[in-house]
C-alpha cells in the first residue's frame, strides 16, 4: 500500500471517529435526568460553568464505581458541609475534570514555554487528581474554625432563651434567628428540622454530633441529653458550657499570637533578611570595586 493510500486511511478512520463522538455525545447528554437543586446549596461560578460534563460524567461513568467508594466519599463529604453542594458521584466527575485539567493546563504551559517533560505532565495529573481532596481539607479545616469561633455565642442565645421559659427547641430557634452566620447556624437549622419531623431530640442532636465530629460539639450534645435525663437544669448546665467554650477561645487567640513570632522566622531569613543584606552591602561592595580599579 502506498504512502498516499495509507495517509487517506488514516484521515477516513479520523473524521469517521470524529464525527461518531459529535453524533453519540448530543445523544448521550439527552439520556441524562434533570437534577433537582431546590434543596442543594447554590453551585459556586466556576463550578456552573463545568456543571453540564459534571452531570454527564456522574450519570455515564462514575455510576460504575463501586459502592464502598461512593459511601466513603459520602462520610467525607458530610463532614466538610459539601454534601449539600455535590454528591458522591458529582465528586468524583469533579475529580475526572481536575485531573484532565490539572494535565491541560501543564501541557499549554509546557507548549508555551517550547519544552517537553513528561515529569512535568505528570505532575499535573498528580495536582488535579488530589486537588479536590485539598480543597476539601481547607473547607474542613475552615468550617471548625467557623464553629469554634461561634459556638460560644450560640451557647449564649441558647442558655438566655432557656432561663427565660423557653424550651429547646425554641431556644435553638431563636439562637438562630439572632446568632451569627455560618456553619453551626445551618447545623442548627438542620436539628430544628430534624424536630419538626418527628425525630426525638436526643437523635437529632446526635445527628449534629456525627456530622461535626467535634469534641466541642460531643461536649454540648452530652451536657444536654443528660440534663435532660437527670432533670437538672439545663439553663445552669448550658451556661457553664458556654463559659468554658468562651474560656477556650481565648486560649486558642492567646496560643496563636504566641505563635506568631515563630512562624514569621521563616519569611524573615527567606525573604526580608536577605533583602536588606543586599540593600545594605551594595554600596559597600561598590566601593570596594572602585577603589580597587584606581
Amino acid at each position: 500500500m502506498s504512502d498516499t493510500a495509507l495517509t487517506f486511511l488514516i484521515a477516513l478512520m479520523v473524521g469517521t471517529s470524529v464525527l461518531l463522538f459529535f453524533y453519540s455525545v448530543p445523544k448521550l447528554n439527552q439520556e441524562v435526568p434533570d437534577e433537582d437543586r431546590e434543596y442543594m446549596d447554590p453551585l459556586p461560578v466556576l463550578l456552573r460553568l463545568v456543571w453540564p460534563l459534571v452531570r454527564f460524567l456522574e450519570y455515564h461513568v462514575c455510576q460504575f464505581i463501586p459502592a464502598d467508594a461512593l459511601e466513603k466519599t459520602h462520610q467525607k463529604l458530610a463532614l466538610t458541609g459539601v454534601g449539600y453542594l455535590v454528591n458522591a458521584e458529582q465528586f468524583y466527575a469533579i475529580r475526572i475534570l481536575s485531573t484532565v485539567g490539572g494535565f491541560g493546563m501543564m501541557y499549554i504551559a509546557l507548549d508555551m514555554l517550547e519544552k517537553h517533560s513528561p515529569g512535568t505532565l505528570l505532575t499535573g495529573l498528580v495536582i488535579g487528581y488530589f486537588y479536590p481532596d485539598i480543597w476539601l481539607g481547607d473547607v474542613r479545616n475552615g468550617r471548625r474554625k467557623s464553629v469554634l469561633k461561634t459556638l460560644p455565642a450560640y451557647l449564649d442565645f441558647i442558655t438566655m432563651a432557656v432561663e427565660a421559659g423557653l424550651n429547646m427547641t425554641g431556644a435553638i430557634t431563636q439562637a438562630m434567628d439572632k446568632g451569627p452566620a455560618g456553619p453551626l447556624k445551618h447545623e442548627f437549622f438542620m436539628v430544628v428540622r430534624d424536630l419538626r419531623s418527628g425525630l426525638p431530640r436526643a437523635d437529632a442532636l446526635r445527628r449534629m454530633e456525627g456530622r461535626l465530629q467535634m469534641t466541642e460539639v460531643t461536649s454540648f450534645v452530652g451536657t444536654v441529653i443528660q440534663a435532660e435525663r437527670m432533670g437538672a437544669s439545663l439553663g445552669a448546665a448550658l451556661r457553664v458550657q458556654a463559659e468554658q467554650r468562651r474560656i477556650e477561645r481565648f486560649q486558642r487567640a492567646e496560643k496563636s499570637a504566641m505563635e506568631a513570632p515563630v512562624k514569621l522566622i521563616g519569611p524573615l531569613m527567606m525573604f526580608i533578611f536577605p533583602v536588606t543584606f543586599v540593600v545594605l552591602g551594595f554600596p559597600i561592595a561598590m566601593k570596594f570595586l572602585a577603589m580597587g580599579t584606581l
